[in-house]
């Protein structure tokens, strides 16, 4: 068979080699670089991932006692659920994706169990406790449901109730009556007013059988007693809350009639005012009585009833003197004696009669009666104080310069007059108004030459991107350095050398045609190759034509 020679294409050339086969034909020290480029690349991946999941916590639970923190620690660690310490320790915090996941499955075990315990007690109970023990776990259970209930109001931070329940007899003639202590501690800043303290009062009172709201009393954290007086008496001893919202009421009242009366004529912002009300809470209560004769014409008229008793009565005369005849005769007319000569005996006489008599006389007169009470009404405003400063006003020249000029005396004897009308001035009830005209100084605005890389927002966040843009950074100098060089130098295309791949087919087998390697010329002297190479083996440049035109290059 004759000896056939063929050469391959330049299309034939495979410009596309396998990925694997061009990592392997890369040097060592590429190839180490490709490698630690990826895993410097993974690392970062790493380090991003766990910085942004690092700063999604959220809190689980807070204000938690040592006993149940420990408890729920060992219970997340045991959850391999990642967890952190706030505000000293008062609270956990818990991956945001994890923290309904970590309260349901922390419920299923019982956690938190709170130091306030309720009702749950009364599952424990054990066979044969004692009538006393069963008492007294009982109160511990309503203790604690009435603590829970307390501490769900907004300002109250922690609670603690004191119930005092007597053992009730059938015996006793007189029931002792249960009584309730209860102690608040409230939240920095708030307070509770009368209406949310008699709250408490009422459902600690009807949580209790026959408790009466008045043995329940209410205490904060410094000591105070908050449920106060109950008697209307003593309530008004001292300013309440209520009242003492009462008066700032008023205070506001006035000092916006002053503003909605003064802006208009004034400027908005020219005008500070202030009123201070004197107000009496006291409760006073007189009963006078008043009693007039009637006044009229008829002077009988004031008689009402008249009673007259007369009696009279007497004894008549009894024989007396000598017993004999002269005795029996009547008296004859006495006569003086005329001489102190001896008269000679006359004849006895009668003793004399006596007579008495007796007049009563009763008589009432109608009188007039008036009972009048007297109760002074509560909240009455003994005195009123108004303080009223006004700016200068503004004036501007032609040149367009803005200067401060005071008010003028009639201004202010106009201003004075409203302020007076507008609180309802009473100078016999001892209210003073005083409107004074005085420059405001404004404040003076303090320029920040802090750069602007030294703000505080600044610095925060730079703060906050510094990680992530320190972990790009780092990516970037991986993969420009030490991963590229690779990368380029496997995805290059090799460039074909012309007869390079020239193969002289000798008896059905392949001879490769040893020629050197040159570097690819320019498109001119690629041509002044080709044509050398037609010259000097024209046999094979026709077995490759043939091929060509047949359609058998590809194969060859």
């Amino acid at each position: 068979m004759d000896n056939q020679i063929a050469l391959k294409s330049p299309n034939a050339v495979d410009v596309a080699d396998g990925f694997g086969v061009r990592m392997a034909a890369l040097p060592a020290r590429s190839k180490i670089a490709f490698g630690a480029g990826i895993a410097a690349l993974v690392g970062v991946v790493l380090a991003m991932t766990m910085w942004s999941s690092q700063g999604d916590y959220k809190v689980l639970y807070a204000n938690l006692s040592d006993k149940d923190g420990g408890a729920i620690i060992a219970a997340l660690s045991q959850m391999n659920v990642p967890y952190k310490y706030a505000d000293g320790g008062g609270a956990i915090l818990v991956p945001a994706t994890k923290v309904h996941d970590a309260r349901l499955k922390l419920a299923s075990q019982g956690l938190p169990k709170g130091s306030i315990v309720g009702f749950e007690l009364m599952d424990g109970a054990r066979f044969g406790q004692t009538q006393f023990q069963e008492r007294l776990t009982f109160q511990r259970g309503l203790e604690g449901e009435l603590t829970r209930s307390i501490t769900s109001l907004a300002a109250v931070q922690t609670a603690r109730v004191h119930l005092a329940l007597p053992n009730q007899n059938g015996f006793f003639r007189e029931q002792q009556k249960p009584s309730a202590s209860v102690l608040l501690s409230l939240y920095a800043g708030r307070t509770l007013d009368r209406a949310q303290i008699a709250g408490i009062v009422h459902l600690v009172s009807s949580s209790v059988p026959e408790m009466d709201p008045k043995a329940v009393s209410v205490l904060d954290q410094s000591g105070a007693l908050l449920s106060g007086p109950t008697d209307a008496s003593q309530a008004a001893a001292g300013l309440d809350a209520q009242q003492l919202q009462y008066v700032n009421q008023i205070e506001s009242g006035y000092s916006k009639r002053i503003f909605d009366l003064l802006e208009p004529v004034v400027g908005r912002d020219n005008l500070r005012a202030t009123v201070t009300a004197d107000v009496d809470f006291s409760q006073s209560e007189a009963t006078s009585e008043e009693f007039k004769p009637n006044q009229g014409q008829n002077a009988a008229s004031t008689v009402r009833s008249q009673q007259t008793t007369e009696q009279s009565g007497g004894t008549p005369a009894a024989p007396s003197g000598v017993p004999g005849a002269a005795s029996n005769q009547p008296p004859a007319p006495a006569t003086a004696p005329i001489t102190g000569a001896v008269q000679p005996l006359q004849a006895a006489q009668g003793a004399g009669a006596t007579s008495s008599s007796r007049r009563d006389a009763v008589t009432n007169y109608e009188v007039d009666k008036t009972v009048r009470v007297t109760r002074n009404a509560t909240g009455m405003v003994k005195r009123l104080n108004a303080a009223v400063v006004v700016n200068n006003r503004s004036v501007t020249d032609a040149k367009g310069k803005t200067t401060q000029v005071p008010l003028a005396p009639e201004e202010m004897d106009k201003l004075t007059a409203l302020v007076q009308q507008s609180i309802g001035f009473n100078k016999e009830r001892g209210d003073s108004v005083k409107v004074i005209n005085a420059p405001f100084k404004g404040e003076p605005i303090v320029k920040d030459d802090t750069p602007w890389w030294k703000q505080p927002e600044v610095v925060d966040m730079l703060r906050a991107a510094a990680v992530p843009a320190g972990l790009t950074l780092v990516a970037l100098v991986v993969f420009f350095g030490l991963m590229r060089p690779a990368l380029k130098a496997m995805l290059a295309k090799p460039v074909p050398v012309p007869g390079a791949n020239l193969n002289i087919v000798s008896d059905d087998e392949l001879v490769p045609v040893a020629m050197p390697r040159i570097e690819p010329p320019k498109v001119s002297e690629q041509l002044v190759g080709a044509r050398m190479l037609a010259k000097e083996n024209p046999a094979a440049v026709a077995s490759i034509v043939r091929d060509w035109v047949s359609g058998e290059g590809s194969a060859a």
